[in-house]
């Protein structure tokens, strides 16, 4: 199981397996959903492209969402020729789970009620910077709301 660790005043968080660190995110924007994905030396690019977001490394675009629905909050990802739902499970939890067709292959869980540290289960089997892209979206989707509320 993974773990989210934010850094204090941003969005900006660790990813860690056990105590071991495996990837860091660097919030680039307070204005702008961008950011910069570091998994050992490579570097990677999440960003938003008008109704989508987009992972990119050097190579190019590795994975893409897209929102069905304006007023849900739900992604759909497409990497590899295959697509996953990102969901929030009800609409008053801040837990996501991830869906293969009507099946749940995941979830991202806060830890608690007022903080963005949280429990990740993703397929061992997705690419690593995958993985973090998934939670890069979720804590994206988190900031929205926070912000939403702030207003």
């Amino acid at each position: 199981m993974l773990k989210v660790i934010p850094r204090a005043w941003s969005y900006a968080f660790s990813v860690m397996h056990g105590s071991e660190s495996v990837a860091k995110s660097v919030d680039l924007s307070w204005w702008r959903d961008k950011g910069e994905i570091r998994i050992q030396d490579d570097i990677y690019t999440a960003r938003r492209d008008k109704s989508s977001y987009v992972l990119e490394s050097a190579a190019g675009v590795l994975a893409r969402t897209q929102r069905p629905r304006r007023w849900h909050r739900e992604l759909v990802i497409e990497h590899s020729g295959r697509r996953y739902t990102l969901r929030a499970k009800s609409a008053f939890r801040r837990e996501f789970q991830l869906l293969d067709g009507p099946m749940k292959i995941g979830s991202i869980s806060p830890e608690g009620l007022f903080t963005r540290r949280a429990a990740v289960e993703l397929p061992k089997m997705f690419p690593l910077v995958l993985q973090v892209f998934i939670i890069w979206l979720v804590m994206m989707l988190w900031k929205h709301e926070d912000m939403s509320e702030a207003a």
